[in-house]
């Protein structure tokens, strides 16, 4: 099996969702759209991952990801799409995306709907859990997606449409070294938000082991689709 990895900059990586498939013996393609162009296909599994440009921006690259997106969503591949992901997804899908009420920069505590309790992936941890976030912009609800998790800032944290494609808000996915670089890469954002990277990062430590748990969780319900 082979696993197809969008990223958009290079210290937005695929995270522990890589180990998640190195344990399952998939393969991992990666493409940094904007310097590499599109892969030929989606692969068995695509991952959307996360950037700090706008999905509303005029760049070719992004034109073209978004209808290679909605290509492989309605040819019922298994997708994750991830902060920037899920936005180019829910473009993909025919919703707007724009600017939240404020900027969601670190833990966050999210809760799931009344749909996201029954989701095969999400309905069997606990309906209230803290995320690690790092955006400004929020999405709509897509014309037949289930919504299923929700937050003060974001009423819409996590969406899916039909069995095997989620888009997330947040970085289920996110490790130690991924928040040093985007704390590195994006200082400005924490300076908009009046946090520090120490902060940041500290509060963020004692929750990433319980993320991945659920990234893994995401991993092996949708590569068992993929079979």
């Amino acid at each position: 099996m082979r696993a197809v990895c969008l990223q958009h900059v290079p210290f937005e990586g695929p995270g522990a969702f890589r180990a998640a498939l190195a344990e399952r013996r998939v393969a991992l393609q990666q493409y940094l759209v904007p310097q590499d162009g599109l892969p030929k296909d989606a692969g068995d599994l695509l991952i959307v991952m996360g950037g700090p440009m706008s999905v509303n921006d005029s760049d070719t690259w992004i034109t073209e990801e978004t209808a290679f997106i909605r290509s492989a969503l309605l040819a019922g591949k298994p997708v994750i799409g991830v902060c920037l992901g899920s936005q180019l997804m829910a473009k993909a899908l025919g919703a707007k995306v724009g600017p939240g009420r404020a900027l969601e920069i670190g833990m966050t505590p999210v809760c799931l709907t009344s749909m996201g309790k029954q989701d095969p992936v999400f309905g069997t941890g606990p309906d209230t859990f803290s995320v690690f976030e790092w955006h400004g912009e929020i999405f709509g609800l897509p014309q037949g997606c289930v919504a299923l998790v929700e937050s003060e800032v974001a009423p819409l944290q996590a969406f899916r449409y039909g069995e095997h494609a989620y888009g997330l808000l947040f970085h289920l996915e996110m490790e130690e070294g991924g928040i040093d670089s985007l704390c590195r890469e994006c200082g400005t954002d924490l300076i908009k938000a009046g946090l520090t990277a120490s902060h940041v990062k500290a509060t963020a430590m004692p929750h990433l082991h319980q993320s991945h748990i659920m990234a893994d969780r995401l991993i092996h319900h949708l590569l068992t689709a993929a079979d």
